[in-house]
């Protein structure tokens, strides 16, 4: 079964920088798009940033917009996502998704926790 693991996520302090890290443990066919998603306790998942495969368009949510850039490695099947001049509010989990075009259609990362605190 394929698992995606992110890596990345640790205590930083504002105004910080972060590379997260999703890697899939093997090859994944029909992708079209990769996402990035976070989630704080109590608030449903929300959207950061997503790529396509072809890597042509990237999306990001207004409140990274100018911070934060994802970008992929199309054969290590990874995506990554710089995070730059960090604020509190970015203190969430982190998960990677895999869109397909083909059943499963999305293939979810278990999470990598960051916070930003002084």
């Amino acid at each position: 079964q394929v698992q995606l693991v992110e890596s990345g996520g640790r205590l930083v302090q504002p105004g910080g920088s972060l590379r997260l890290s999703c890697a899939a443990s093997e090859r994944i066919i029909s992708i079209f798009r990769m996402d990035w998603f976070r989630q704080t306790p109590g608030k449903e998942r929300e959207f950061v940033a997503s790529i396509t495969w072809d890597g042509v368009s990237t999306s990001y949510a207004d409140s990274v917009k100018g911070r934060f850039t994802i970008s992929k490695d199309n054969a290590k099947i990874a995506i990554y996502l710089q995070m730059n001049s960090l604020k509190p509010e970015d203190t969430a989990v982190y998960f990677c998704a895999v869109r397909t075009t083909l059943h499963p259609y999305n293939y979810w990362g278990q999470g990598t926790q960051v916070t930003v605190s002084s």
